[in-house]
């Protein structure tokens, strides 16, 4: 019959698992490190792993399709063998305990994380979450927190530190942060990014967001050099 039911873009898809764990019908599965359809039957075209999907790999499509079976979604949830559906750790949400205003840690501590949520990753972090609420957004290229040895200390401690790599990822993070800071009381946004040339994809993604957003937001850009220095 022709129906409404979902499409999953393998390109785009991260996999995360946070669509197989939305689908209550348990119609997508993790295969591969991907997300898949695998009982087009048990799609019930409500679109429940839209709004969990962070790189929007997931569409609505018209097309030839086998009737949704409700039966059969409760025969299979009904039944022993069923597995549930992997869902990658890396992508649950979650709020570290320890406060990021702890003072900072001496010599004999040893360094302190000043990472204050999970995910960190742009690709894999939701645009609305509890820790964004008055938060202090630190945007930052993976590759600065090996070139800066004082990362956590000097910039992540007391922020919401999200990092991702243009060059790498190879997608636009301008419309998932403008969504960020239209969604949240963000109240300052600190980019942290290398001299080279690639790392400008960053800054030019979180000056596009913040113009998109509508809102007057302190933002500062910091450039870490290769040898590990402070540039401006």
């Amino acid at each position: 019959m022709l129906r409404k039911i979902i499409h999953i873009d393998e390109e785009k898809c991260s996999g995360c698992g946070l669509c197989a764990e939305a689908c209550h019908e348990g119609a997508i599965r993790m295969v591969n490190g991907k997300a898949k359809l695998v009982r087009e039957d048990f799609c019930d075209g409500f679109g429940d792993c839209l709004p969990a999907c962070p790189t929007g790999a997931i569409t609505f499509e018209e097309r030839e399709a086998p009737e949704y079976d409700a039966a059969a979604v409760q025969a299979a949830k009904n039944g022993a063998a069923v597995t549930a559906p992997h869902v990658c750790p890396g992508s649950a949400v979650r709020q570290m305990a320890a406060s990021p205003e702890l003072p900072a840690a001496g010599p004999a501590a040893g360094p302190a994380s000043r990472l204050a949520q999970w995910p960190c990753q742009l690709k894999l972090v939701p645009v609305r979450a509890p820790f964004f609420d008055g938060a202090k957004l630190l945007i930052a290229a993976d590759c600065t927190a090996y070139a800066y040895a004082n990362m956590h200390e000097g910039f992540m401690r007391g922020k919401i530190t999200i990092v991702g790599c243009p060059k790498l990822d190879a997608v636009d993070y301008s419309e998932k942060l403008t969504e960020i800071l239209k969604q949240n009381d963000i109240r300052s946004v600190t980019v942290v990014r290398m001299e080279v040339p690639c790392c400008g994809g960053l800054q030019r993604a979180a000056e596009t967001a913040l113009k998109a957003s509508g809102k007057m937001i302190p933002w500062q850009v910091v450039t870490i050099s290769v040898d590990g220095r402070i540039l401006d």
